[in-house]
């Protein structure tokens, strides 16, 4: 598999999009969203601007912020929802008011929390995180009841107070965290007492191929955290979605971290404009991506390897042209993807896959590759 830093990395392509594919024919497999670039991202706040779809917000408070809260917690089946500017600060906010006095948060050892985000749950939070599943997505119930029984039972209780779970775990190029054993881990804390956090920040990307809901996947847990930049396409963002009791008090919470942004109206306007029909409009992509793997895995000159119990990520073997070749192919003809590695290219499926027919675009991969 190719590793995560190529994930992060690569992304600093060897060409640009032909200038004769327009935005709305270029297809990318690059990321989660539809990566709009500055123009077109402020075309789209002038329309909204224009049909008076805006309304400003104070302190990312009340307007078009109330709407788009109001509109997620809905969605997630939570009480409230809370803008934020960073899933850095959702994620450390969440663990850190649902940790209360219990400062020991289970994580998994490949998730952003532990990896990706400074330490700023131990440092500016005194919470100790103590990580699972060592290259693994998914952690298991036995796992998580000896680490409770241990911190419960040494000298010094130290009881976990929160269990965070990501889903998908992007360090492992999407793939899910086992549904039926993420369960009964919830099923566990809820009678231990112990509180849960969802990272989910590509949550609807993964309910689209796995068919649970949003709101059901949220319903297993105290918090949960949904980006609104990586698919809701955002300048960036994120929505906490939890207990009113828990949320309502962290208007200040926000503010003493420095997260009480003056306007955030062009982000909030953005995400709430593409969560509108994003569920069936990412199924439409995914049953195009399945179609275009399909005509691929036909071709000798591909070997498809999908990520197991992944998501929106796979990888494409090219076993004949030079894939450096093959990429710049392909980006003369409006069709990005990454720098490859070994012979092999990460693809990521997103929206911008149904600006063409399938057939047209396996040609065109089956033209790059000679």
């Amino acid at each position: 598999m190719i590793s995560r830093r190529t994930v992060l990395t690569s992304g600093a392509l060897l060409a640009v999009p032909s200038k004769t594919a327009p935005p709305d024919r270029h297809v990318h497999f690059t990321g989660d969203g539809l990566s709009l670039k500055p123009l077109e991202y402020s075309r789209l706040l002038a329309q909204l601007a224009e049909e008076d779809k805006i309304k400003p917000d104070s302190y990312s408070n009340d307007g078009i912020v109330a709407e788009l809260e109001q509109t997620f917690a809905a969605d997630l089946g939570k009480e409230r929802a809370v803008f934020l500017p960073t899933g850095t600060l959702a994620n450390h906010l969440a663990v850190r008011l649902l940790a209360g006095n219990d400062r020991k948060v289970l994580v998994q050892r490949e998730s952003h929390l532990y990896n990706d985000e400074g330490d700023c749950a131990q440092t500016l939070s005194g919470l100790t995180l103590v990580p699972l599943a060592a290259d693994r997505a998914t952690f298991t119930l036995d796992e998580v009841q000896e680490h409770v029984r241990r911190a419960e039972g040494g000298r010094v209780a130290a009881p976990v107070g929160v269990i965070s779970i990501e889903s998908p775990v992007r360090r492992k190029s999407g793939e899910l965290f086992d549904y039926a054993e993420m369960k009964r881990i919830a099923a566990f804390a809820r009678e231990r007492g112990i509180r849960l956090h969802l990272d989910g920040a590509r949550l609807y990307l993964a309910s689209a191929y796995t068919r649970v809901p949003p709101a059901e996947y949220a319903s297993l847990y105290d918090t949960v955290y949904v980006s609104l930049y990586k698919y809701f396409n955002a300048a960036s963002g994120a929505i906490l979605a939890g207990p009113r009791k828990l949320l309502d008090p962290l208007y200040h919470t926000r503010r003493m971290f420095g997260g009480g942004l003056n306007q955030v109206w062009p982000f909030a306007a953005v995400a709430l404009h593409y969560h509108h029909g994003f569920y069936q409009r990412y199924q439409a992509a995914v049953r195009a991506s399945e179609d275009l793997l399909h005509r691929l895995s036909a071709d000798h000159r591909f070997r498809i390897e999908r990520i197991p119990n992944g998501s929106n990520i796979v990888v494409l073997q090219i076993r004949t042209t030079d894939p450096k070749t093959f990429q710049k192919k392909l980006a003369a003809a409006g069709v990005t993807v990454r720098a490859p590695e070994s012979g092999k290219v990460l693809l990521t499926i997103n929206e911008t896959i149904t600006r063409r027919s399938t057939e047209e675009l396996a040609a065109l991969l089956q033209q790059a590759a000679g």
